[in-house]
Parts: C-alpha cells; structure tokens; sequence
C-alpha cells in the first residue's frame, strides 16, 4: 500500500512538474537579433518609401506594430516552410512619388515613433524587439563629378573616374539638426548587369571607381551616392555617365 501510494505521489509530482516546465516555455522570450525601420527618400526622382530588416532564430510567425499598437504587417509561415522557418527578412515598401503621396502624408502613415516586432521560433518560443523611426531625412548629397552639361551623360575616361559629392550638412526641409554616419556610392552597369557598391565613412567626399570595373567602352553607367542619417535614414542622388568609345 505504502509503495503504491509512493508511486502515485512521485507520478502526481512528475505531471506537475512537466506541465509547470511546459508553461514556463511557453512564457519565454527571446530578442530578435535586428530589428529595423528607416526611410529612403530619392532626391532626384523624387519620390519616398520605408525598408525594414529582421533577423532572429528560425521563425514561422512575424507580427510588425504602429507606434499606436496596431498591427501592420502579418507574415505566417505555412506547410514545409513553417517547419523549415524563415531568419533575416529585408523589404522596401513601395516608392510613391511626392505627386502622388505628399511627404507630409507619408510621414503621417509612418509616424516617428517606436515600432514593435513579435515573432514566434520554429520551437514555439516568442520572439520580440523594437526599432525606432526617425523623421531627420538628410538632404540629397551634390554630385560634382561627373555631371552633364547638356542634359546628356558625360563621356569618361574608365582609368581616370573619381565620383565626387559635396558634403550633407543639412536635412530636406532645411535644417541643420542632423548627423552624418557615413556615404555609400552604387554604380550600376545595366548590360551585362554588373554592380560596383562600397560604403564610406562620413568624411569622405569622393570615390574612384576601378578601372577593372569599366571594361566595356561606351557603355552607361548609372550610380547613386547615398547620405546616411545616424538615425538609420538615407537619401540618394542619381548621376550616370558613359565609358569612352
């Protein structure tokens, strides 16, 4: 009697302990290890969107939240990629033109302000983090070189090409209330799709191009410089130019 009794108490704690160790697991949170939002704002074409990054351990559920708590993005995995589970996850949204959506209007649909991410991992545990949406929109950095004079692209040595840019002091709306962390230039050959990216520190003004980039003669070549606000914000100004004959 005594060891059945034994028995029965030792079963009873066992299920106790496994259901409160279940709960508990179910409570559990973990960080998503990047968690951002920022603004793109073109100022040669004019026109504005928001990227956002994520990253974390393999997750099948992923809930963004408005500063206002409502939510604005729902992704759920479904069949073998739910058991598979998904890691870094990078979108731009898309890029209306200041015509079409004034900035002042897009600024209200993405409000500065602190966004929630939610997640749940492959094993069930909760995922979470947050990322902060400033409004500090550098202004669009000055190309120097190269630039047209007529309206058409320049014509340039590929042995001799620097891409030069006045330094941003300044956001879009004038004021001087910003911090510059860095540059990047993008140079774009279109056929065959070649693609030259490198990221520059906040004292730099200007970049040479490898000439082994520039192979093929008279050629167009299209590139962005890119200002970069500490608060993740960045703005592009377009050039383009070709390859001499």
């Amino acid at each position: 009697m005594l060891n059945r009794s034994l028995m029965f108490l030792v079963l009873a704690m066992s299920a106790w302990l496994t259901s409160t160790l279940a709960v508990e697991g179910q409570g559990e949170r973990i960080p998503f290890s990047k968690a951002r939002i920022l603004i793109e704002f073109n100022a040669s074409a004019r026109d504005v969107g928001v990227q956002v990054l994520v990253d974390g351990e393999r997750w099948k559920r992923l809930d963004i939240f408005h500063p206002n708590g409502s939510r604005i993005l729902e992704i759920t995995g479904r069949s073998s990629l739910r058991k598979q589970g998904l890691s870094e996850l990078f979108f731009e949204s898309s890029e209306p033109s200041l015509r079409d959506v004034p900035l002042t209007e897009f600024l209200a649909r993405f409000p500065q302000g602190t966004y929630g991410f939610e997640g749940v991992t492959v094993a069930g545990i909760e995922l979470e983090g947050t990322a902060a949406l400033s409004h500090v929109i550098p202004a669009g950095p000055e190309i120097v070189s190269p630039v047209s004079e007529n309206g058409d692209p320049p014509f340039e040595d590929p042995d001799r090409l620097v891409i030069e840019w006045k330094r941003v002091t300044q956001t879009i709306d004038g004021s001087q209330n910003l911090e510059i962390v860095g540059y990047q230039v993008i140079v774009e050959q279109e056929d065959p799709l070649r693609i030259f990216s490198i990221d520059l520190p906040a004292s730099a003004t200007s970049v040479r191009v490898p000439p082994g980039f520039l192979v093929q003669p008279d050629t167009l070549h299209k590139f962005e410089v890119l200002a970069i606000e500490r608060g993740g914000n960045q703005t592009i100004t377009e050039g383009e130019f070709l390859t001499f004959p």
